[in-house]
């Protein structure tokens, strides 16, 4: 008969923490790494991890009780992985903030990542800043992609737009040469991007946060996220990789 595995118990922090502190619970199978991410992130004023599970079906019961702001979440995990961990966790609590963790950066991972619900993803060398940044970027409701991931992704999309338009010039080749397929589909802005806009749009692009957006243009929070407000509306997307992928198509970046 073959052996059931061991799932081990969940570590629960029993500690008083602060109401304005961002509650983390992280999800990694390596013990040396999770220990790593608590010691790095506790460097911090505001943020606490508050739990930490070794595997998808641990953290699944673990994010159930302990309802934390945000989770680190590894993708390549034994007994449970971490894509399949998310769609479980955001099926039950579609707000639930995750950002995956991990060593790889294929397109294909990233994709099923955000498809599962993630709200970012993070290569696990980051440098501590930028991961304090991705913690609070995806605590404030932004879509966080670290920025070498961004431009893969977004790199993506701009091949299968190429791919897209050679196979309709192909099929349109009697057609006048200076004809432009991507006109057909899509239409002008309502509303052309102010030029305030097209620089925040740039850093967007980029895989900047809203407070690294206000910090490279001298502006403050507000602004930054009204003006990517702003931008998502005029753009009609939802969400900041969607602005990206519509900047690249559109030729604005």
């Amino acid at each position: 008969m073959g052996m059931k595995p061991v799932i081990s118990r969940p570590r629960m922090e029993h500690i008083e923490s602060n109401s304005n502190q961002i509650k983390v619970v992280i999800v990694e199978d390596h013990l040396l790494t999770r220990i790593g991410l608590k010691t790095v992130l506790e460097r911090t004023e505001d943020i606490r991890v508050i739990g930490e599970a070794e595997n998808g079906a641990i953290a699944v019961e673990l994010i159930r009780q302990l309802k934390p702001d945000v989770v680190l979440m590894d993708v390549g995990m034994p007994i449970l992985d971490g894509i399949e961990a998310a769609r479980q966790i955001c099926r039950e609590n579609p707000a639930q903030r995750i950002i995956m963790l991990t060593s790889h950066d294929g397109e294909e991972d990233v994709c099923a990542a955000l498809s599962a619900g993630a709200g970012g993803y993070c290569l696990k060398d980051v440098a501590p800043e930028r991961l304090f940044t991705a913690v609070r970027s995806i605590y404030a409701g932004d879509v966080w992609l670290d920025s070498a991931i961004a431009h893969k992704v977004i790199g993506q999309y701009a091949h299968a737009k190429n791919d897209r338009i050679n196979k309709v010039a192909s099929e349109n080749d009697s057609q006048d040469a200076g004809h432009d397929s991507q006109l057909d589909t899509l239409p002008s802005l309502p509303e052309p991007l102010s030029n305030r806009e097209m620089e925040v749009l740039r850093l967007l692009v980029e895989g900047h946060s809203n407070q690294q957006i206000a910090n490279q243009l001298v502006i403050s929070l507000a602004t930054a996220k009204t003006h990517v407000r702003n931008i998502l509306n005029k753009l009609s997307v939802d969400d900041r990789t969607q602005a990206a992928v519509q900047a690249m198509r559109r030729g604005l970046v």
